[in-house]
């Protein structure tokens, strides 16, 4: 019976990797590598005005003019608050996951997403959708506001390189 040895292992493993990951010997600019840089971020505070629903202020900041619509960023931010409060809205299926999860000693949500986990995925998805199609361009990434706390919607500004006015 032969039992390699762990160097012979190591060897093998390495030239394992290497054909299937050959090493590539492109150059590349310095250029192909360097992030735009950041040049301001803009928060945008939770409106406490309604108590204590999860809902953010409409008022457009004067630092996004140049970049983008009033119009579209109303939107951006209705849409938001209208997604919270669909998943902070409390029906039958929240009554039932609770008594579910009474039942099963808070196990179902082994196997089970809830109400409102479904929802904020849908808010990354849209914050996701919103960066693609209407943020990046204009040099402007819109954070999700789960990773804040729920606490301010975060909108960085990149400096204004190689980006086209696409407003």
């Amino acid at each position: 019976i032969y039992f390699p040895t762990p160097l012979c292992v190591v060897v093998r493993v390495v030239l394992l990797y290497l054909s299937v990951f050959p090493l590539c010997h492109q150059t590349h600019s310095l250029q192909d590598f360097q992030r735009p840089a950041v040049s301001s971020k803009v928060f945008i505070q939770r409106d406490y005005s309604s108590g204590t629903i999860c809902k953010f202020q409409t008022k457009f900041p004067s630092e996004l003019e140049s970049r983008l619509d009033k119009q579209q960023f109303e939107e951006t931010i209705q849409t938001l608050n209208n997604l919270y409060a669909e998943a902070e809205k409390l029906g039958g299926s929240s009554y039932l996951e609770g008594c579910l999860a009474c039942l099963t000693a808070y196990t179902v949500f082994l196997c089970m997403e809830t109400h409102y986990e479904k929802v904020l995925k849908k808010i990354a998805r849209y914050i996701r959708d919103q960066n693609e199609k209407i943020y990046a361009p204009r040099g402007l990434l819109l954070t999700d506001p789960i990773e804040r706390g729920l606490r301010v919607v975060e909108i960085t500004i990149f400096e204004d390189r190689n980006i086209g006015s696409a407003r």
